[in-house]
Formats: C-alpha cells, structure tokens, sequence
C-alpha cells in the first residue's frame, strides 16, 4: 500500500474535524454575541403580553418617531448610494494628489465617536454658523448627520468590484461608438448593482440606529427630528424599558428585512450577470 494512500483518509479527517471545529466555533460567537442579546431583547419587549407590546409600537408618539427615523434613513441612504458610487469611481479609476489621505477620510467615521460628528455638525450649522446656514433642528441637519456616519458603506462595498473590473469591455464599447453616459448605463452599472445594494442596505440599518450623530444636530423634536434611537433613550430614562425594547424589536425587524431583501435582489442580480457573461 502507497504512504499516500494512507495518508489520505487521515488528512480528510483532520479536514473535516478542523471544519467542525471551526463552525462550532463561529456558531458560539454568533450565540454570544447576536443571537442571545436579540433574544433578550425580544423576551423584554413582549414581558408585560403581546397587547403591551401592540401599545408600546402603535403609540402616537412611536409611530412618529418610526415615521421620522424611516423619512431620514432612507433619504441618507439615497445620497449616499450616488456620491459613494461616485466616491468609490473617483477613488479608483482617477489619480490626483492627495489621494491616499482622501482614501482614509473615507474610514473616518468608523472610527470618529459619533457624537464628536454631532457636534462639528453642530458647529458647523447650529445657530452660530461661520457659513450662515442654521441646520440644527431640522431633518436636513438630520440627514447630514445621517449621511457622514454611513457614507463609508458604500464606498467600500462598490470599490473592490470597481477594481476587478475588466476595462477592456468599457474601451470595445467605446470604439463601438457608444457614449460616456450610455457605457455607465449598460456596462459598469450593471455590475455594481449588486453592491451599490449591499452597501445601501447597510447604510440604511445603521442610520435607522444612529443615535450619537444626531443628538445634537437634531435637537430631539418629538415628531420632526426625534429618530427611534431617542426615544429609546427617553423611554429608558422614564422607566419604562417593556417599551423601549417594543420599538428596538421594530428597528431589529425593519433593518433584517431590508438587509434580507437588498440581499436576495443583489445575488439575483449577480447571477444574471454572470449568465449574460
């Protein structure tokens, strides 16, 4: 019998005791860090019965904070979808001096304090403006704010796909007679779709959650600027925590099934590129 022969079996095994291990232990980071705090959660909000729980989100109140966090949110996430794509082009496809610092201001938000965005904002805006332009208080103010925090995910989800993308089909279709504009349209946008998806549904699940950004730019207007993270604060702070993880569950909820669906859109898109290729 040839040493390799032998050998085989046992490195499979060692293959697959290694895979186990390591879903095994992925399994148990997910539990500890996401699937047990959800859980939590969840048992808090539906602690006092489903019908404190139906109160708790259906509360004028509630309702207007969901209706302002999801106006703001959405809006954030659109600006960023055209000035990160347009970002991430800028980044790759042109050279200028400087360029490596831009590529790291892109990073800044994750690792600036959030409320440290709020209050340059607030400089910046508020009611002693060196630019005369009083923003505080106001949705815009809000999804400026909003839009700083999450531009990163955009940039970074259409940048790799930008590099990797093959040049030579833009440059057939411009010696086919095809303009700038229609190149983008039928060629590039295509491909990015599928991240451009990606990095907006994470943009919107962390604008819907957003709370140190707008804390002082927003100035917490019940109904006009108070997002669903402020009121959190606010029920938390009055004692009434069965309420506050009512409307957490509904942020859960609204930023699993836009990341879901943004992701079964973005995979069917792919595919069908990938088919057309």
């Amino acid at each position: 019998m040839v040493a390799s022969d032998v050998a085989a079996p046992t490195v499979v095994r060692r293959r697959r005791s290694l895979r186990g291990l390591s879903l095994g232990t992925v399994v148990l980071w997910l539990s500890l860090m996401v699937l047990l705090p959800l859980a939590a959660v969840l048992s808090k909000s539906v602690s006092e019965g489903p019908a404190a729980f139906w109160d708790a989100i259906t509360d004028p109140r509630a309702l207007a904070t969901f209706r302002v966090t999801l106006q703001v949110s959405v809006v954030a996430a659109l600006v960023n979808v055209v000035m990160g794509t347009v970002s991430a082009w800028v980044l790759v496809r042109d050279e200028f001096p400087g360029k490596s610092i831009v590529n790291s201001l892109i990073d800044l938000p994750f690792a600036l304090p959030t409320i440290v965005a709020s209050l340059v904002l607030l400089s910046l805006y508020g009611p002693m403006s060196p630019v005369s332009l009083t923003l505080n208080g106001t949705k815009i103010g809000v999804i400026l704010a909003l839009a700083f925090v999450t531009l990163p995910f955009v940039v970074r989800a259409v940048q790799p796909v930008l590099i990797e993308l093959d040049s030579e089909v833009e440059e057939a279709a411009a010696s086919l007679g095809a303009s700038n504009a229609v190149i983008f349209r039928r060629v590039v946008l295509p491909v990015l779709l599928p991240s451009i998806l990606s990095g907006a549904g994470l943009a919107f699940s962390r604008a819907i959650g957003e709370f140190g950004s707008v804390v002082l730019i927003g100035g917490n207007i019940p109904g006009e600027t108070q997002v669903a993270s402020q009121l959190i604060r606010e029920q938390i702070e009055t004692d009434r925590p069965v309420d506050a993880a009512a409307v957490s569950v509904v942020l859960l909820l609204m930023a699993f099934v836009v990341l879901f669906v943004l992701r079964i859109v973005g995979a069917r898109l792919g595919r069908r590129e990938e088919q057309k290729r």
